[in-house]
């Protein structure tokens, strides 16, 4: 399985928020662009991927790509299964997570314990311009690819990465938005590191 951790720093943690202003919601646009981009092919859906976003260190919406119905290639549509997760949040107690939609789950988790039971699934990639070029690695059989929203990763964040991340990789010789990132990462996946199409 093929997964994707994405730190939204400033992402609502409640339902309070405009589907019509997605970047005033904490940049909820460029979360949403990293779900639809870690699952949407041009005419099916990735099934074998997991997505995890971290709202503002308090909750964690994960999405499934076996269970998934209803995800279109769009923002907005995104936000919505987001704000429905919110909606349902008080149903996720303790470790226990609240599934209120196919395939979309909340839970308590915050970023360090999302990526600490990541990392015991599968080799932690952390995503960063400053990584290693991913042309001279040899992909993994269970990712878990960590990035972070439009802000860098925190110090503590980058503590904890240093810590739990097998490497660091870089997706290309560019500074790239985080939705374009994963698509050159399944590239690299797809193509067994680029080397065959």
């Amino acid at each position: 399985m093929r997964r994707f951790v994405v730190l939204g720093h400033e992402a609502p943690t409640t339902a309070e928020f405009s589907l019509e202003d997605l970047p005033g919601a904490g940049r909820l646009d460029a979360l949403c662009r990293c779900v639809t981009s870690a699952f949407c092919l041009s005419h099916a859906i990735r099934e074998n991927v997991r997505v995890e976003l971290v709202l503002a260190d308090s909750y964690t919406v994960r999405f499934e790509g076996s269970e998934l119905r209803r995800l279109n290639p769009d923002e907005r549509s995104t936000a919505a299964l987001v704000r429905n997760a919110l909606e349902n949040r008080e149903g996720a107690i303790g470790a226990m997570e609240a599934n209120p939609s196919p395939g979309v789950y909340i839970s308590r988790r915050d970023g360090e314990t999302t990526i600490r039971e990541a990392a015991d699934r599968g080799t932690v990639l952390t995503l960063h311009e400053d990584g290693d070029p991913a042309i001279d690695v040899d992909p993994p059989n269970d990712p878990v690819f960590v990035l972070s929203d439009h802000r860098e990763f925190t110090d503590a964040e980058t503590e904890l990465l240093g810590a739990v991340s097998d490497r660091r990789l870089s997706v290309g010789p560019e500074v790239l938005h985080a939705d374009h990132a994963i698509v050159v990462a399944h590239n690299w996946l797809d193509t067994a590191g680029f080397s065959r199409y």
